[in-house]
C-alpha cells in the first residue's frame, strides 16, 4: 500500500450489485462490470475520506487488469452499433490529412533539418540536407523504425552536437513518459553504447564530446544533472547538481547564442538559474541570483549581458539585463517594465534584435525590438482569434525571425519575418485536402460575464450556413483552466466532422489558465480554484442565452486537469450538460494530493494546495470530483484513460466510474475506456490517434442523436 496517512483503516469486502441501462437497444441487456469494493476510511483534519475502490491502485494485481478489460468489453458492446459511424468519421478525418508531407526545413550549422511523413506510416521521419534544401537527403532518425515491435513510441528530446556529427535523443516505449537517452553517430547512422535512463533535458557542450543530462527521481521529478563524456564507461558520469527541494524540477538548455549552458531550478512559483561557459564543460557553474520564494526568473544571453525575464516587481513579468561579469540582482537594469494587462510570456534573443512574446486581451503578440535603435514593431495578425508562436529559430546571426500562426479557421502556417523590411513571408500553410474552404466558417471572440462580474473570453467557431438564429444548434464546449497555461486557439481538420454536422464549437478561456496573464492564473488556483469551475458553467450559460446552442444539446470535453474540470462542473450542474467526455481526468484529488509518493504531488502543492493543511483540505474537498459524487441523475459520460499514464494514474478514472455506477439514478450511458498500451496523451501513432477521435465523436453524436 502506498504511503497514505491513514489514522484508521477499515477493510471490509462488500459485493455491490448494480445494473445500468443504456439508451442503445443493442446494449439494453448488457450490464456494466461491477467493481469489487474494499471499504477504507482516512480520518484527517477532522474529516473522513471513504474509499471503496482503493484496491484498484494495485497495478500488479491481476484483478485490476481484468476489471479494466471487462470495462473495455462493456464499452465495446455499447459502442458496437456505432462502428459504421466511427468508420465514416475516421474516413472523413483522414480525407483532410495530407498523408505524405514535409515540414519547413530550419537551418542549424551547415544543415537544413526537417521532418516528413509518408502515407501509411504512423510516425515521422527526420532528415537533413547539407548546404541547401536541394541537396541529397540524409535520414537521421526514422521513428517508424524505432517503433517496430513496440505498442507505443514517443520521441522526446532531439539535440545535434555543435559539429553536426552526433545526435542525442530520447525515447519512451510505454507511454509512462520515462525516456531513455541514446546517442547516434550521424556518419554511420548507428547508435553508440552511450545511454542513460529516466532522462529529461539533454545538452551538448561546445566540444561535441560532452553531454549534460538530467534524470528523474521516483516521483518523476527531474532532480539531478550529470556530465557524460562520449565513450566513457557506464556509471562513471559525474553528478554536477542535485536539487534537494521536492517542489523543484531542473532543466538544462543552451543559450540561443550557444555561449552558455543554463540550469534552471523551478517550482510552480519560484526559480533560480545557474550558468556555465559551454566551451568549458568541466568549469564552474555559477549562480545568477539566489532563489526567493514566489519570485521567478529565467535567463538568456546576448552580447556582454544576460537578459532576464522576472516577476520580482509584478506578476506579469518584466525584462532586465545584467553584465555577464557580475549578473547579481543588485546589478539588474530594467529593459521592459511590468505592464498591467500585458503578460511577458517569453523572450528570445538574436544577435541584432530580440523578440518579446506577450499576451494582451487574451491574445498572443510578437514584438520585435532592434538592439541598435530600440525601435519596436509588433507583427500584425488578421483574425480576431488566433495563436502565434515562435518556430524553430536556431540561427543567432540572422535578419529573419520564424514564427507559426494558425486559428480556428486558418491551418498551421509558417512565416519568416524580415526585421529590416518589417514584412512577413509565408513559407508554408498546411494543406487540408477534401475541399476545405475557410470562407464557409466563422470565428468569434466573445466575453461572458462570470457571476462575480469578471469578463471571461470565449473563442467560437461554426459553419456559417448551419448556424441557426433560434439557438437550436448542438453546442460543444471545451475547457482546461490550470497551471497558468493559455488555452491555445488552434486549427484542427478533425473538427470539420462536427462543424459540418451543425455544431457550434466553443473554447472557454477560464481563470486558472494563463490567457490573461499571471493574475488570471492566480485567480483560478489554490484557494481560488472554484472560479475555474464556475467560469466554465457561466460561459456555457452565456452561450445558450445568446443562442449559440441548445440547452438540451450541450457536449463538454476536457482532459487531465481539464478532466478535473469536467468532473467538478458535472457534479455542480449535472442538469446543464447532455454529454461529457473526460480524457485522463484528475478526479481523485484528495487521495492523490495526500500521497507524497506519487508523481507530481509535492511539486503541485503550489497549484492546488497541500491537503495535509486543514484550510487547504477543506477547500479542495469542496470540488474533488470523486469525493463529491452523490446519488442522482448524471449526463451521458465517456471517461478515457491509459494504463501507463504517469501524470494521472489510471486508477483515478477507474475509481470514479466504479463509484458513480453505484450512485447514478438515470438511464444515461457511463463508459470507461482504457488504452492498455499508452500513456497520458493516448495512442502515439497518428492513424491510431484519429481512430480515438472518431470514437469520441461517435459517442457524442449518438448520445445527442444529431447529424449522424
Amino acid at each position: 500500500m502506498k504511503k497514505l496517512a491513514y489514522s484508521i483503516l477499515v477493510v471490509t469486502a462488500i459485493i455491490v450489485v448494480a445494473a445500468q441501462r443504456t439508451p442503445s437497444s443493442a446494449a439494453d441487456e448488457v450490464a456494466p462490470p461491477v467493481a469489487k469494493t474494499l471499504h477504507t476510511e482516512n480520518h484527517i483534519n477532522g474529516g473522513n475520506l471513504t474509499d471503496d475502490y482503493h484496491w484498484l491502485r494495485e497495478k500488479s494485481n491481476p484483478e485490476v487488469a481484468r476489471h479494466l478489460e471487462a470495462e473495455n468489453s462493456y464499452t465495446d458492446s455499447v459502442m458496437k452499433p456505432t462502428e459504421a459511424l466511427q468508420k465514416a468519421l475516421y474516413d472523413e478525418m483522414l480525407s483532410h490529412v495530407k498523408e505524405t508531407d514535409v515540414n519547413v526545413p530550419y537551418k542549424e550549422g551547415g544543415y537544413f533539418y526537417y521532418s516528413r511523413w509518408e502515407a501509411g506510416k504512423q510516425y515521422p521521419i527526420v532528415g537533413r540536407k547539407l548546404g541547401s534544401v536541394g541537396a541529397a537527403e540524409q535520414i537521421i532518425l526514422d521513428v517508424n523504425e524505432l517503433a517496430k515491435g513496440e505498442k507505443f513510441m514517443s520521441l522526446g528530446t532531439f539535440e545535434v552536437s555543435d559539429d553536426g556529427n552526433r545526435l542525442a535523443y530520447s525515447t519512451d516505449n510505454t507511454g509512462f513518459r520515462q525516456y531513455r537517452m541514446h546517442v547516434r553517430d550521424l556518419h554511420t547512422g548507428k547508435d553508440l553504447p552511450d545511454t542513460a535512463d529516466k532522462t529529461g533535458s539533454l545538452v551538448w557542450a561546445a566540444d561535441s564530446q560532452t553531454l549534460f543530462y538530467t534524470i528523474e527521481d521516483h516521483a518523476k521529478r527531474q532532480y539531478r544533472l550529470y556530465r557524460h563524456t562520449l565513450g566513457s564507461a557506464a556509471g562513471s558520469d559525474e553528478l554536477v547538481y542535485e536539487e534537494k527541494d521536492e517542489r523543484f524540477n531542473i532543466r538544462a538548455e543552451r543559450s540561443r547564442s550557444r555561449k552558455y549552458i543554463f540550469l534552471t531550478s523551478a517550482s510552480h512559483t519560484t526559480s533560480e538559474v545557474r550558468y556555465l561557459d559551454a566551451a568549458n564543460p568541466t568549469g564552474e557553474w555559477k549562480l545568477l541570483a539566489p532563489r526567493e520564494q514566489d519570485v521567478e526568473y529565467y535567463a538568456d544571453h546576448l552580447g556582454d549581458h544576460f537578459y532576464i525575464r522576472t516577476n520580482d516587481k509584478g506578476r506579469n513579468f518584466r525584462l532586465v539585463s545584467a553584465s555577464v561579469d557580475d549578473p547579481g540582482k543588485v546589478n539588474w537594469k530594467e529593459v521592459v517594465p511590468v505592464r498591467e494587462g500585458v503578460m511577458l510570456s517569453a523572450f528570445e534573443a538574436f544577435q541584432d534584435f530580440y523578440v518579446l512574446f506577450e499576451r494582451e486581451q487574451g491574445l498572443p503578440q510578437l514584438t520585435i525590438v532592434s538592439l541598435a535603435t530600440g525601435a519596436k514593431e509588433r507583427i500584425p495578425f488578421p483574425e480576431p482569434v488566433y495563436t502565434a508562436s515562435p518556430q524553430t529559430n536556431r540561427e543567432f546571426k540572422t535578419k529573419l525571425f520564424r514564427y507559426a500562426y494558425q486559428s480556428l479557421l486558418t491551418p498551421p502556417s509558417v512565416f519568416d519575418y524580415d526585421v529590416e523590411k518589417q514584412t512577413s513571408t509565408l513559407l508554408k500553410q498546411n494543406e487540408v485536402p477534401g475541399g476545405y474552404d475557410s470562407s464557409r466558417y466563422n470565428s468569434e471572440r466573445l466575453w461572458a460575464t462570470a457571476r462575480d462580474g469578471t469578463k471571461v473570453p470565449i473563442s467560437v467557431v461554426y459553419r456559417k450556413d448551419m448556424k441557426k438564429e433560434d439557438g437550436s444548434n448542438p453546442l460543444y464546449v471545451y475547457g482546461y483552466g490550470s497551471y497558468g497555461f493559455p488555452l491555445p486557439v488552434t486549427f484542427s481538420s478533425n473538427r470539420l466532422s462536427l462543424l459540418d454536422r451543425g455544431f457550434v464549437m466553443a473554447f472557454a478561456h477560464i481563470r486558472g489558465g494563463g490567457d490573461l496573464g499571471k493574475p488570471w492564473h492566480d485567480a483560478g488556483r489554490m484557494m481560488n480554484k472554484m472560479n475555474t469551475f464556475t467560469d466554465f458553467i457561466d460561459c456555457t450559460e452565456y452561450l445558450v442565452a445568446n443562442k449559440y446552442g441548445a440547452r438540451n444539446k450541450i457536449v463538454i470535453e476536457g482532459g487531465s486537469a481539464g478532466g478535473l474540470l469536467m468532473g467538478a462542473v458535472t457534479n455542480l450542474r449535472p442538469d446543464l450538460f447532455k454529454v461529457v467526455v473526460a480524457h485522463v481526468p484528475f478526479v481523485d484529488v484528495m487521495n492523490t494530493m495526500l500521497d507524497a509518493s506519487l508523481p507530481l504531488t509535492v511539486t503541485e502543492y503550489e497549484e492546488w494546495g497541500n491537503p495535509n493543511e486543514k484550510a487547504a483540505y477543506d477547500y479542495m474537498l469542496r470540488y474533488s470530483p470523486y469525493d463529491n459524487l452523490k446519488e442522482g441523475a448524471y449526463p451521458a459520460i465517456l471517461v478515457k484513460t491509459s494504463f501507463n499514464d504517469s501524470q494521472v494514474m489510471y486508477w483515478e478514472p477507474a475509481k470514479y466510474v466504479a463509484k458513480l455506477r453505484t450512485l447514478k439514478t438515470d438511464n444515461n450511458v457511463l463508459l470507461l475506456k482504457t488504452n492498455m498500451a499508452a500513456g497520458h496523451g493516448g495512442s502515439s501513432g497518428r492513424y491510431d490517434y484519429l481512430k480515438e477521435i472518431a470514437f469520441d465523436y461517435a459517442f457524442m453524436l449518438t448520445q445527442l442523436g444529431v447529424g449522424q
